[in-house]
């Protein structure tokens, strides 16, 4: 007698996303990034469709990195000296869809760059390479409510997905976003209600929540990665339910979270059983982004291009399943 395999059905689906626009779409990018559109929970292709795969966005700054190890550092070598031979590397040698651009140069204590120049700075940036990018914000709510607007106006049709909006501060850069056509992440400190709520007030501004993108705010392995995975899966079942103020595709910084966790950084003088600890950064930077793919994440902004090119080979492998 055959097994009969119960499969669940699902009502909602999860919001596409487009970041880039070609040239016939009004911008300038090679191509366009779609993210979302999944009528199921992670890679259960029988249960519904999953049109669009998990992308890496390799994490790029407009200064050189303060806080990088010497190992994570060396992937990049002199390349990390400028941001646009920087971006070409990635684009050029690591084969990069997208480029995820945070703006530490504009924070008081990193440069203090002023809205002018960082806008022009993404302008040259948009010149110099062609594929989607994401625009961050340096940490510093009164500077980056100067300078991501400012960043937004320069990038006008390009469609690019810029953060951070938080329940806090977050009409500014909404206002920016639906003026010039962008996309907008809403960050959440790991809490699904806050989420929602976030949602629900970006829209209230007229930005649809087809462009919005959430940051769950995670974890890297062993330091809150199995809470963020449950808030980031309980997201995903309401938006498959019907809640559409959860429905939006995930962004997950695994490459800033992973490389600070000690395990990742400590020299191996520190820590001999450990092993080497570049060896040890790109396992933890990996595995942290697996975990937050079966959780449902959309896109993985990554450091290290080892790491992201394992991660890449497991997307593919995954995907495979569903053809």
């Amino acid at each position: 007698m055959a097994t009969e395999v119960m499969l669940e059905k699902y009502s909602g689906e999860v919001f596409t996303v487009s970041i880039g626009a070609t040239k016939q779409e009004g911008g300038s990018r090679s191509h366009t990034i779609k993210i979302g559109g999944q009528k199921a929970l992670p890679y259960l292709f029988p249960e519904g469709a999953i049109p669009n795969k998990p992308v890496i966005a390799y994490e790029i700054w407009d200064i050189p990195p303060v806080d990088w190890s010497a190992e994570l550092s060396s992937a990049y070598g002199a390349a990390l000296k400028d941001p646009f031979t920087w971006a070409e590397k990635c684009v050029r040698d690591f084969k990069a869809e997208i480029l995820c651009v945070r703006l530490q140069g504009a924070h008081p204590e990193f440069g203090n760059r002023s809205a002018a120049e960082e806008a022009n700075f993404i302008k040259a940036l948009l010149k110099k390479i062609d594929v989607p990018l994401i625009i961050t914000e340096s940490g510093d709510d009164t500077k980056d409510n100067q300078v991501l607007p400012a960043c937004c106006e320069a990038a006008k049709g390009e469609r690019l997905l810029v953060g951070s909006a938080a329940q806090d501060n977050y009409k500014t850069l909404a206002a920016a976003v639906l003026a010039d056509g962008h996309n907008i992440i809403a960050e959440s400190p790991i809490d699904i209600n806050i989420a929602k709520q976030l949602n629900i007030l970006i829209s209230d501004m007229s930005l649809p929540l087809e462009r919005i993108v959430i940051n769950p705010t995670i974890g890297a392995l062993g330091y809150g990665l199995e809470y963020a995975y449950t808030i980031m899966e309980r997201s995903r079942l309401a938006a498959l339910a019907g809640d559409k103020t959860v429905s939006s595709p995930f962004i997950c910084f695994v490459g800033q979270e992973s490389w600070r966790a000690k395990e990742a950084k400590l020299a191996v003088s520190e820590m001999p059983a450990w092993g080497p600890e570049v060896e040890r950064g790109v396992i933890w930077e990996a595995v942290t982004a697996t975990a937050l793919i079966q959780a449902g994440a959309d896109i993985l902004v990554m450091r290290h291009p080892k790491a992201a090119a394992q991660v890449g080979k497991y997307i593919d492998n995954l995907m495979v399943r569903g053809k």
